[in-house]
């Protein structure tokens, strides 16, 4: 809207250890609306961090509207820099993908209305983690490589950007995740301006996206570099995740 403004958080270099090797790399960004007049009071009560304890009221008006859930995105999307350089993006209608045309030096409309494929035989680990993840992905990720679900073993393709192995996920179907593991208990990917972001997108192509206990999308964060675990992609694998997290749950108590 004219007059309005805006906070914009973003990965500038998504698989920036990457480049030496010629992988695709990306950018990630997310924007939402900015409130002049937001409620500070939750932010100052709580308990400070010395960083928190010499910032002023503007500063503290510009964190409280960068820490907001998924939710309040106005619009995400990435550019992935590849074979060509593409911009996928949503508004919360839908999510379009462009193509820079480089004879014109614009952006072109390539891939409209991307949508999900409710199922897919693909998936996408890094799968040397396994023994150090939760019990309960292991099952899933374990029907998957097997096939002793559906009788359909699954293909594995992993990239190592996130916004490559997503990119691939929006076009084909499937599943991308980078979970918690022992080593990482949160998992590694920023919620901010990773995790959120990427959410909005694979909901808006009508996937899903989950820690495996939570949807992404409700999480406010409480820092902004804050991690969490993350798997997205078509709606049955990871439904089949949510489930087998919220089973596992039910049998501890």
């Amino acid at each position: 809207d004219e007059g309005s403004t805006y906070v914009t958080v973003f990965d500038p270099l998504d698989g920036s250890s990457n480049v030496d090797a010629g992988i695709p790399t990306g950018t990630i960004f997310g924007i939402f609306h900015h409130d002049e007049y937001c409620d500070l009071s939750a932010f100052f009560d709580a308990p400070e961090t010395e960083e928190e304890s010499t910032m002023d009221k503007e500063d503290a008006v510009c964190m409280v509207n960068t820490l907001q859930p998924g939710n309040n995105l106005a619009a995400a999307g990435y550019i992935l820099y590849s074979s060509s350089t593409f911009l996928t993006m949503t508004i919360g209608s839908g999510v379009y993908g462009f193509t820079l045309d480089e004879q014109i030096g614009e952006f072109v409309l390539s891939h409209p209305c991307i949508t999900l494929p409710k199922t897919m035989n693909i998936m996408s680990f890094n799968e040397a983690n396994w023994d150090l993840w939760d019990e309960p992905l292991q099952k899933v990720h374990d029907s998957w490589r097997t096939g002793s679900k559906r009788g359909q073993r699954y293909t594995s393709r992993y990239v190592g950007s996130m916004v490559a192995d997503v990119h691939r996920t929006l076009l084909y179907g499937g599943v991308f995740g980078y979970p918690a593991d022992t080593k990482n208990t949160n998992g590694k990917l920023r919620l901010l301006y990773e995790a959120a972001p990427m959410s909005f997108l694979i909901e808006q192509a009508g996937g899903l996206s989950t820690t495996g206990r939570e949807r992404i999308m409700d999480i406010t964060p409480d820092d902004v570099h804050q991690r969490v675990p993350v798997v997205m992609g078509s709606e049955t694998e990871v439904q089949e995740v949510i489930d087998a997290y919220k089973e596992w749950d039910e049998a501890q108590q």
